[in-house]
């Protein structure tokens, strides 16, 4: 049997990023994963599945070692935020009135996964399985132990879930949770613009749900469209012509010029482990929450669970003491669930503040945006908190040593 002091099961963002992170003190790292992303290529289209990465995520990055390796791929910088309701009832965030040249940036999610499996080829103490599986985990009082479908047996001192929403590693530990369907469902689209490349994203509320625009690099852009089940399903059977026209309709004319060059969909699902851990076992990402992607903090939230968990870990790494303690991962827990907890909880409340299409509701919901836009300091103080720049946050996540 093998022996290694953390084996990451997936090797997604969140995986990736925490190997990295614990590879870079010493730690012998084991990571398991399924099947690994296409590798990138400068003419590629651009993929559907993208994420606001706020400036946390991006000095998580920088410190794992994975930034540079994005930047000589593709991105996109936004500069401003426009949310609304109500023409004319907007709030507005620009990163000149905080002094940054950014609020954050548009970055492909395999991406964000390519660059971190790049860092991670750099450490000697990172061996990745793959193609493998686990299908078998035995926990003991010092370690847990994993037999993979290739036929290898590790025993690791933790056994890190990063496998998903839908995690083998949190059901094998016999970890339950909660999860809620929304009746709705979330429609991705690439679009090639007649415009030149944008540095704002905005959002528009609607009785049917949120419509959206981020920017991606040169003259793309992805649309963000909530409807319900029936309504996605009947625009993702449409040809991509027919798509635009519907498009047109239905979001605001400053979109501009398009031409659709992509689409695809999903439901929405709310999910929340009711523990982080079990015995030796621990959930990061989407393992341990799923929330609304209205606010695109679903990946900023699974990177803060890396990095807090890689700090609790290094902690005791750096003093001499036993990582394999229990008591020593009790602080991640109360830490990272109570975040989730709030962020589910927020995301729960935008959703239900902007239900219905009642007309005197909807005018108040418009003062209520027009006001915010006019209080600087507390308008600041959102779109800090949002960027990761305010509140507790991981020291890993200030690109500070521990």
């Amino acid at each position: 049997m093998e022996q290694c002091d953390i084996a990451i099961v997936g090797a997604g963002m969140v995986g990736a990023a925490t190997a990295c992170l614990l590879a870079a003190e010493g730690l012998n790292v084991r990571v398991i994963e399924t099947r690994l992303p296409e590798h990138y290529a400068p003419d590629q289209p651009l993929d559907l599945r993208v994420s606001a990465i706020s400036q946390a995520s991006v000095a998580l990055l920088d410190k794992a070692g994975a930034w540079s390796h994005l930047q000589q791929m593709r991105l996109c910088p936004y500069r401003r935020l426009e949310t609304w309701e109500l023409d004319g009832f907007a709030t507005r965030f620009d990163s000149a009135d905080l002094g940054l040249p950014q609020l954050g940036y548009i970055i492909e999610n395999r991406l964000v996964q390519l660059a971190l499996l790049r860092r991670m080829e750099d450490f000697p103490n990172i061996q990745t399985h793959t193609p493998a599986a686990v299908v078998r985990l035995q926990q003991g009082a010092e370690h847990a132990s994993l037999l993979l479908d290739d036929g290898t047996e590790l025993q690791a001192r933790w056994v890190l879930a990063c496998d998903g929403a839908e995690s083998l590693t949190r059901r094998l530990a016999g970890i339950g949770g909660s999860r809620f369907e929304y009746r709705q469902h979330c429609m991705l689209i690439n679009i090639d613009t007649d415009f030149a490349q944008e540095d704002i994203t905005w959002q528009q509320f609607t009785p049917s749900g949120p419509r959206a625009f981020l920017p991606l690099p040169g003259r793309h852009g992805s649309l963000v469209w909530y409807d319900s089940p029936a309504r996605i399903r009947a625009l993702a059977a449409m040809s991509n012509e027919a798509l635009a026209v519907e498009v047109r309709r239905h979001f605001p004319s400053r979109l501009g010029g398009f031409t659709v060059t992509a689409k695809g969909s999903f439901p929405l699902v709310r999910r929340h482990a009711n523990d982080y851990h079990a015995g030796r076992v621990v959930l990061l990402g989407d393992a341990a929450h799923t929330i609304n992607p209205l606010a695109g903090q679903g990946v900023n939230l699974g990177l803060l669970d890396a990095a807090a968990l890689a700090e609790q870990i290094l902690i005791h790494h750096g003093k001499g003491a036993d990582i394999g303690l229990l008591a020593n991962l009790r602080g991640y827990e109360r830490w990272r669930k109570s975040e989730a907890a709030r962020m589910l909880a927020a995301m729960e409340g935008l959703k239900r503040l902007f239900a219905g299409s009642n007309p005197l509701k909807k005018l108040v919901r418009g003062v209520g945006l027009r006001v915010v836009d006019g209080l600087g300091p507390l308008k600041q103080g959102m779109i800090r908190a949002a960027m990761g720049l305010d509140g507790e946050l991981p020291t890993l996540a200030k690109g500070e040593k521990i």
